[in-house]
């Protein structure tokens, strides 16, 4: 198969897609690198010269990528993840909304366009987490204590654009990210980036069947197939606190595999969801088996996103 990964420069040396991409490559399949932050892209272009069976996206919220990536769904071709359900959970006040209309554990959220609107939040939601509705990467995230503690972050917080604001979730201390993967799920403890505390490792842990549940609900409520799910193990039960697509994957056992597995399962059936995500066992799993190349497939369209040459790498090239 070909495919064309959209690699921001944010992750340009991280094991997530570089590893990934390395293993498709040793599974006999073509990949294409484009760096949509820094090349110059030819949008009005997009129906040009080269096929590619799917694209997949790692980039920050506010990079360009998400918009190329459109683009390439606009064209028909296949995107991991859906183009429309990435858009979903990268504005986190969009996302907030879709989760609480279908049932989510989310926060109440708060969204203003301007920093100077988070002082009519009533006292009574304090403490409040606000942070920028397209950050990413813990990006500009703040505990803000009372309405007095609010004034000296808003010169910060004026360049950030959209923000939202929700009430603490009071926890001990760590969260569970849950990524699932090819219709399983995996759940890991880390330290809350709220409460930095060295001494506490990020390790994987089970995975109980009502925070299970609420991560295979996520990916049902926003359409995605690989993603990762904060959850805060709150007073009132588990909360939602945030959405990622194409996560990082740490801790799951022979991430890159797996992860390479799934976009190739999605690219064959053309961007069809697999079954719901379930919980994965416990022990290590072994290393999956080399995935050969899939028989030729008619393609319903002809359809392609040129992509300049000099801002393309085949995935043989460093990264």
């Amino acid at each position: 198969m070909r495919l064309c990964f959209l690699v921001e420069e944010h992750y340009r040396h991280d094991g997530m897609p570089n590893e990934v991409v390395r293993q498709l490559t040793a599974w006999g399949h073509e990949v294409d690198v484009v760096r949509p932050g820094g090349s110059l892209l030819r949008m009005t272009e997009v129906m040009g010269a080269g096929t590619h069976d799917a694209w997949v996206l790692k980039t920050v919220s506010g990079g360009p990528g998400l918009t190329l990536l459109e683009a390439a769904a606009a064209a028909g071709m296949t995107t991991v993840n859906d183009a429309r359900s990435i858009r979903g959970v990268r504005d986190k006040a969009l996302a907030a909304a879709i989760g609480r209309t279908r049932g989510l554990p989310v926060p109440t959220t708060y969204a203003v366009a301007r920093p100077e609107l988070l002082r009519e939040i009533p006292a009574s939601e304090y403490p409040l987490v606000v942070k920028p509705s397209d950050g990413s990467s813990g990006r500009a995230v703040h505990l803000v204590s009372s309405p007095a503690g609010l004034e000296p972050l808003l010169p910060e917080l004026a360049g950030e654009g959209l923000l939202i604001a929700q009430p603490y979730v009071r926890n001990s201390g760590t969260d569970i990210k849950v990524y699932a993967v090819g219709g399983e799920l995996f759940a890991t403890e880390r330290c809350s980036p709220l409460h930095p505390d060295p001494a506490v490792r990020e390790r994987r842990v089970p995975l109980s069947a009502e925070v299970a549940a609420i991560a295979a609900q996520v990916g049902a409520v926003y359409g995605l197939d690989l993603y990762g799910v904060d959850v805060l193990l709150g007073p009132e039960g588990p909360m939602v606190v945030d959405v990622n697509d194409f996560p990082s994957f740490r801790q799951v056992p022979d991430a890159a595999a797996r992860v390479a597995r799934a976009v190739l399962d999605l690219a064959r059936a053309g961007g069809t969801p697999v079954p719901p995500a379930h919980p994965a066992p416990a022990a290590p799993l072994s290393v999956p088996g080399p995935v050969p190349p899939p028989a030729p497939r008619p393609r319903a369209q002809a359809l392609s996103v040129s992509i300049p040459a000099q801002v393309s790498a085949r995935a043989g090239e460093p990264l």
